[in-house]
C-alpha cells in the first residue's frame, strides 16, 4: 500500500513536470516559485502532523475514496487536454470553444501535486530531527524550484518533439489513474454488491440506451437529409438566375 502510494506521487510530479514543458520560460519559472513558496510557507502545518496520523489517514477507507474522486477528475482533464491538442494539430478550422477549452486546459497545472509536496515537506521534518523547521522547508522550497524549472527544460531537451511528449504524457496520466483506484480503493468498494436483479431499474436502463441510439440514429439521418434539401434550393436558384 505504501508503496503504491509512493509510485502515485512519483507519477504525479512527473505529469506535473511534463506539462510544464508546454509552457513558455517565465510562466514555468511562475509555476515553479509557486509551488516552492507553498513548500517554503507550509511548514507551521508540516509540523503539527504525526507518523500515526499519516498511517490513519492512508487506512481510512471514506478518506481514500474522496482522494480517489479527486485524482480521477485530474486525470480526466489532463487527458482532455491531450485529446484537444491532438484535434488542434490534426484539424483546420476549430470553434472557438474548442480553442479556449484547450488554452484553460493547457494552463491547468494540476492540483494533486500541492499535496505531494506537503507529504514531501512532513516526510523532511520528520527525516532531520533537530534542524530549524524554517530551514528545512526553505531549502526543500529551493529544492523544488530548481527541480520544476530544470525538468521541464530536460523534458523539451530530451523530447523535442511536441508529438512525443503528448504521447508520453497521455500514458502516464492513464498510469496514474490505473494506480490511483489500486492504492485508494484499499480492498474496499463503494457499492456493495447484491444478490437479486431490479428488473425496473435494468429495463430504465435499457429504455435510456435505446433512446440514446434512437436519437443518434436520427442525427445521423438528418443531416445528409438537411444537406441534400439545402443542395437541392440552391441549384433551383442558379436555375431561377440562369432563366431570367
Amino acid at each position: 500500500m505504501y508503496s503504491l502510494v509512493v509510485i502515485l506521487m512519483v507519477l504525479v510530479c512527473f505529469n506535473f513536470v511534463l506539462k510544464q514543458s508546454w509552457h513558455k520560460w517565465w510562466s514555468v519559472l511562475a509555476h515553479a516559485a509557486a509551488a516552492a513558496l507553498f513548500t517554503g510557507l507550509m511548514w507551521p502545518v508540516a509540523v503539527r502532523q504525526s507518523r500515526s496520523q499519516i498511517d490513519e489517514w492512508l487506512s481510512n477507507p471514506g478518506l481514500m475514496l474522496d482522494t480517489s474522486v479527486i485524482i480521477t477528475l485530474e486525470v480526466i482533464l489532463q487527458i482532455a487536454f491531450c485529446l484537444l491538442s491532438v484535434h488542434l494539430m490534426s484539424s483546420g478550422r476549430l470553434k472557438k470553444s474548442t480553442i479556449w477549452g484547450y488554452r484553460i486546459l493547457r494552463w491547468f497545472p494540476g492540483v494533486l501535486i500541492f499535496g505531494v509536496l506537503f507529504s514531501f515537506l512532513v516526510y523532511l521534518i520528520f527525516a532531520f530531527p533537530g534542524v530549524s523547521f524554517p530551514l528545512v522547508a526553505w531549502s526543500a522550497a529551493a529544492v523544488v524550484f530548481v527541480v520544476i524549472a530544470g525538468g521541464a527544460w530536460l523534458m523539451r531537451r530530451l523530447f523535442p518533439e511536441k508529438e512525443s511528449r503528448l504521447e508520453m504524457f497521455f500514458l502516464t496520466n492513464a498510469l496514474t489513474g490505473i494506480v490511483a483506484v489500486i492504492a485508494t480503493v484499499n480492498g474496499q468498494t463503494a457499492v456493495a454488491g447484491v444478490s437479486e436483479v431490479d428488473w425496473t431499474a435494468m429495463a430504465g436502463v435499457l429504455g435510456l440506451v435505446a433512446a440514446g441510439v434512437l436519437a443518434g440514429s436520427f442525427v445521423r439521418t438528418a443531416r445528409p437529409f438537411r444537406r441534400f434539401l439545402k443542395n437541392g434550393r440552391n441549384l433551383k436558384t442558379d436555375n431561377i438566375l440562369k432563366n431570367q
